[in-house]
């Protein structure tokens, strides 16, 4: 056999292992960038959530004045904004304000009950605030929810998975849309 025959299928088998290396590195950088998608959708939202978490022990306060044996929903309240703020990771904080909304139904609830509350100025001005913030919070959720989306249909399609099971690209939780009445 001719040493130039050999030359051939060695450069073949090299472009080939260049072309999957370039493809691995596509495929992780892909996974990178929709992670951190998912990092820059979260501090957009976050934002929002810590101001509406400020909001909350305001009013707090002024339903306290008129609700005197609604304690549970206030107190859990309470600790679920304490642990939104001490919590370190995205994961964590989209559960936890997925907890949070639902105990907001609830609140809204209560104050349906106390026409004097309804009445109250303060009262009216936080939760103009509050609804304020809610709806600036469902549009970057929104976004956040299509972002967490996009990210977990890039890590489960084949053959990204194989490759994102092995570098520990996990499945990311979604944040929750109640619906008016608390579904």
């Amino acid at each position: 056999m001719k040493p130039g025959l050999l030359i051939i299928p060695a450069i073949l088998c090299g472009l080939l292992a260049i072309a999957g290396v370039g493809y691995l590195i596509s495929l992780f950088n892909s996974l990178i960038q929709v992670r951190n998608n998912i990092g820059k959708a979260w501090h957009n939202i976050d934002v929002l959530l810590l101001q509406r978490n400020e909001e909350i022990p305001k009013l707090i306060d002024v339903t306290r004045a008129y609700v005197q044996y609604e304690w549970n929903v206030l107190e859990s309240l309470t600790r679920l904004r304490t642990l939104y703020l001490t919590a370190g990771r995205t994961d964590q904080k989209t559960k936890i304000e997925n907890e949070l909304k639902q105990k907001m139904q609830g609140l809204k609830a209560v104050w349906e009950g106390y026409p004097d509350l309804k009445a109250n100025e303060l009262f009216l001005k936080l939760q103009q605030r509050i609804s304020e913030l809610e709806a600036a919070i469902a549009e970057r959720r929104a976004f956040f929810n299509d972002t967490v989306t996009i990210y977990n249909i890039q890590r489960e399609i084949f053959p990204q998975v194989i490759f994102a099971w092995m570098l520990g690209f996990r499945h990311h939780p979604l944040l929750v849309m109640l619906n008016e009445k608390g579904r």
